[in-house]
This record gives C-alpha cells, sequence and structure tokens, in this order.
C-alpha cells in the first residue's frame, strides 16, 4: 500500500514538473508586434451590374390589323432596313386609292377653274378654292400612303431579334409589342456606387489615371474586354444612398446580349488607409479580433471592423489606431490577458514581405 502511494506522488510530482516546464516555456516565447500603418492604397471593388445593349428598343405595331407576315425568326441577326412584319395592308391601300382619285379630281377642277378664271368668267376666288382642295387632297393621299406603309414593320438598325410573341394571323391593334430589337456591338453596363466610394473617385481623378474597369461575368470569368466609365448620374438615390455609374464595353464577339448580369470590377483611391496584416487577425462568429499588448505586456483581445480585403492585408474601419502594439503572429496560441514576451517589427518591413494568413 505504501509503494502505491508512493508510486501517485511520484507521478504527480512528475506531472507537476512537466506542466510547470511546458508553462516556463510559454512564457519565455517570444512573440512578433508590429503596429497599424497609415498609408495611401488602392482597391478593387466589385459592383453587381445590369448589362444593357447601347440599341435595345420595342417594335410595335403603329396600324391595327391582322399579322400577315413574319419574316424573321426569333434570335436572327437582321439589318437595318430588313422587312420584319407585316400587318394586313388591304385596307390601308384602299384608303390610298381612294386619296389618289381625290387628287386626280382635284385636279380636274383647278385646271378649269384656273381657265374659267382667265376668260373672267368665274372670280379668282373659285381658282383659289379649288387650288386648296388640291393641296388638302394631296395631304389625305401623303397621309393614306404614310398609314399603308405602317403595315410593313421593318428594322430601324441591325440587331438581333428577341422573342416574337404574336402568331401568324393574330389580331394586333395600335402599339402591340410584336418583338424587341437589340445592337450588341457596345454594352452598357450600369451599377451603383455609395457616396463614399463616388468622392473618393471624383477627388482621385489625376492620380487614378484611367477610368477603365473589367467586367466579372456570371460564370465568374474576365470579358476580355476592357470597359470605360462614361456617365455618372446627376442624383443620389435618396433610399439607398448609391449614385449610378455607366460603363461602355466593346463586345466584338456577341457574347454580352441585353438583360444579362454581371460584376463591375473598378480600382478605386484610398486614402489614409489603415492597414494591418491578415496574419494577425483571428475571427470569432464572424467578427474579427486582434490582441493588443498593452504596455505592461498584458495582451487584450479586441474587436476591430473591417472596411476592406487585400491580398495579405486588411484595411480596417475601427478598433484599433496607430498607437497600438498588436499580436503579429501566435494569434491563436495566446489567450486573452495573458502577458507575453514580444519583439517589435517594423510595420513597413511587416508589410513588404507578407505572404501568408493567420497562423
Amino acid at each position: 500500500m505504501k509503494r502505491v502511494v508512493a508510486s501517485i506522488a511520484l507521478s504527480s510530482l512528475l506531472l507537476f514538473s512537466c506542466n510547470k516546464k511546458k508553462e516556463e516555456k510559454e512564457e519565455a516565447a517570444v512573440y512578433p508586434v508590429t503596429s497599424p500603418v497609415v498609408m495611401d492604397t488602392v482597391i478593387n471593388k466589385e459592383f453587381v451590374a445590369q448589362i444593357r445593349s447601347v440599341k435595345n428598343i420595342e417594335v410595335r405595331a403603329q396600324e391595327k390589323g391582322f399579322l400577315e407576315k413574319i419574316y424573321v425568326d426569333e434570335g436572327q441577326y437582321v439589318h437595318q432596313g430588313q422587312t420584319l412584319f407585316r400587318i394586313m395592308p388591304k385596307l390601308y391601300q384602299a384608303e390610298l386609292l381612294k386619296a389618289q382619285a381625290e387628287v386626280a379630281q382635284a385636279t380636274i377642277e383647278l385646271k378649269n377653274a384656273s381657265t374659267l378664271a382667265n376668260n373672267n368668267i368665274v372670280s379668282k376666288n373659285e381658282r383659289a378654292m379649288a387650288k386648296a382642295k388640291l393641296d388638302a387632297a394631296n395631304a389625305e393621299a401623303k397621309l393614306a400612303q404614310i398609314h399603308l406603309s405602317f403595315t410593313d414593320i421593318k428594322a430601324p438598325f441591325s440587331g438581333i431579334i428577341d422573342r416574337i410573341p404574336l402568331k401568324l394571323g393574330s389580331l394586333v391593334d395600335e402599339g402591340d409589342l410584336l418583338t424587341s430589337l437589340s445592337d450588341n456591338n457596345d454594352i452598357y453596363t450600369y451599377f451603383n456606387v455609395s457616396e463614399p466610394e463616388y468622392l473618393n473617385y471624383q477627388r482621385n481623378i489625376a492620380s487614378r489615371g484611367s477610368n477603365q474597369v473589367d467586367l466579372v461575368m456570371a460564370n465568374g470569368d474576365i470579358f476580355p474586354q476592357k470597359g470605360q466609365v462614361q456617365t455618372i448620374e446627376g442624383e443620389f438615390d435618396s433610399e439607398t444612398g448609391n449614385i449610378a455609374f455607366r460603363a461602355k464595353f466593346p463586345n466584338p464577339d456577341k457574347l454580352l446580349r441585353n438583360g444579362e448580369t454581371g460584376k463591375v470590377r473598378m480600382t478605386l483611391p484610398l486614402k489614409n488607409a489603415l492597414i494591418i496584416p491578415q496574419k494577425a487577425t483571428y475571427e470569432i462568429q464572424d467578427q474579427k479580433y486582434v490582441f493588443v499588448v498593452d504596455k505592461n505586456g498584458v495582451a487584450k483581445s479586441r474587436n476591430i471592423k473591417i472596411a476592406y480585403e487585400l491580398p495579405d492585408v486588411y484595411v480596417v474601419a475601427s478598433g484599433i489606431s496607430t498607437g497600438d502594439k498588436i499580436l503579429l503572429e501566435g494569434v491563436q496560441k495566446v489567450k486573452d490577458d495573458q502577458k507575453v514576451q514580444t519583439k517589435a517589427q517594423d510595420p513597413k518591413k511587416v508589410l513588404q514581405s507578407l505572404k501568408l494568413k493567420a497562423e
């Protein structure tokens, strides 16, 4: 029995000795610390964008009648001036013939009135009335010709035909939608920018050097053509606090079409950004933390807000300042309120050598 007790005591002593050595070893570890850096940089920000053709219109009927001919198919490329649809023209042909007959009649009446007026048989007013009647008949004939021309719907520009909702023989009313037409040689992307980002963009035009943007397509690929920011709307949206930008992209292969979505990737200048290495942070429930080491060498956990994420670094919105000493490595080993030995590292040299995430 005495041997068992002695054995337990010896084991406890050895365990205590090992733990003590382990604690001493941990306490003896020296952790590098650094400070946040304030510097100018640029960020690549992505904005959800709506893609629109530079030319995109609805093709609608201008006259009422039965849809007599459909000359094109959905998705077909058509040329400017090409006939797309025909609405039964017989009524308008008859109106044109009637108007032309009235022109002929008015022409004869004017000729007779002119002869009689020249022989002083009728007054000059009679000739003027006949002339006015002829002018009115010519106007009616031109109007009838226009109505007849509206029965042939032609493409106002070259482009791609969209869906055709009506079928052959359908009764078409004035203003009914026949299809849509898109010219996809160039496309517009519309995206919304927040007020701070807008101000940064506008105030740093000279230093930005270029207004080129990239387009990330829906499948994640980068569109091969560069776009140019062309216009910015005149007012901010009072509900969202955003303002709309428009960028134009060449689309030589017709890959992009009206109605697609994507993300415009835009390079924005960032003045006086507070930057820290990503590996100096750790995460708990989607919140970012750092260990701030006070003057007594005690590591205190502190929650920070991240404004932007760049390769290997974060731009910090709030939570720390340039005067703070933050733990650079060992953030997964150190406990809150633990006293640590530290070695300061130059913040700028740390940023130059960054390649790893948090350890």
